[in-house]
């Protein structure tokens, strides 16, 4: 079973010198090192949650063409990117202190979303490529009202699909082929 998930990601943005500003100011602002900033064939900067430790990390470098992202129009391509929070509080200070404070586009302010988890907290934001970044906090064990807020959310999510035959939890959930399912067939 994988332990860490994504290994890394790159994003191509239309105007490096603006972004790499930007990126540097918010990962600077949520406790990230930039780690590498390099031309070896192509130019890129990365940024790392905990650094030197090996973790995810994310890259950006200089786009060859295309024009800006309009997240909103769900196009082809990444619909959004998430960092995870500390807190609800850390939230809520990144919102107020970092993205207001710099200009940011804010496309959803600092909500609880229960229907994701319990006492799921984010708030959704644009780069200025437009690509669409999330910081979410997902407490590691939820409090009872948030598990109750979880439940009411799914309740009325119900009412919404009769189709569904099973509990929400179940409909969500899609078994995977293994490797072993794989190697069989």
């Amino acid at each position: 079973m994988r332990f860490r998930g994504v290994h890394h990601v790159e994003f191509s943005v239309l105007d490096y010198e603006n972004s790499i500003r930007f990126y540097d100011r918010m990962f600077g602002w949520l406790g990230y090192k930039s780690f590498w900033t390099l031309d070896v064939g192509y130019r890129s900067t990365y940024y790392m949650a905990r650094f030197p430790l090996p973790h995810s990390y994310i890259g950006i470098q200089p786009a060859a063409k295309g024009s800006t992202l309009t997240p909103s129009d769900h196009a082809t391509g990444i619909h959004h990117i998430a960092l995870w929070a500390r807190s609800k509080r850390e939230v809520d200070a990144f919102h107020t202190s970092f993205l207001r404070k710099e200009g940011i586009t804010v496309t959803d302010p600092p909500s609880a979303y229960p229907i994701y988890a319990p006492g799921y907290y984010a708030v959704f934001f644009v780069d200025p490529t437009g690509i669409r970044w999330e910081l979410a906090y997902t407490p590691r064990i939820p409090m009872p009202w948030d598990i109750l807020a979880t439940l009411r959310a799914v309740r009325a999510l119900r009412k919404q699909h009769p189709e569904w035959q099973r509990h929400p939890a179940q409909e969500m959930m899609r078994r995977l082929p293994s490797r072993r399912d794989l190697d069989q067939g």
